[in-house]
C-alpha cells in the first residue's frame, strides 16, 4: 500500500454563525470562510451583513483570516458591530 503523502497545508480558519432564534425555516449561507446557520430571517441577515463586512476589510488590509491574530480579529470583528460574550456576566 501506498503512504498518503502529507502536504504541509496552512491552517484553516472559517468563522462559523449560529442563529439561536428560530422561526421554522432553515436557512445556511457560505461564503469562502464562512458558514452562517439558522436564525429568523432578520438574524440570519445580520450575520450575513457581518461576515461580508469583516471579509471587506480583511480585504483592504491584504489579509486572509488565517493571517489576522485573535486580537486584530476582535477590532475588526468591533468594527463592524460584533463584541465578545463574557461569560461572567
Amino acid at each position: 500500500m501506498a503512504k498518503a503523502s502529507k502536504k504541509n497545508k496552512s491552517p484553516k480558519a472559517i468563522i462559523l454563525g449560529i442563529g439561536l432564534d428560530s422561526d421554522g425555516h432553515k436557512r445556511v449561507t457560505t461564503g469562502p470562510n464562512f458558514t452562517l446557520v439558522g436564525g429568523k430571517e432578520e438574524t440570519h441577515e445580520a450575520m450575513t451583513e457581518k461576515a461580508i463586512k469583516i471579509n471587506e476589510k480583511l480585504a483592504k488590509k491584504g489579509k486572509s483570516l488565517e493571517e489576522v491574530s485573535r486580537e486584530e480579529f476582535d477590532d475588526i470583528a468591533h468594527e463592524v458591530g460584533l463584541k465578545r460574550a463574557n461569560p461572567d456576566n
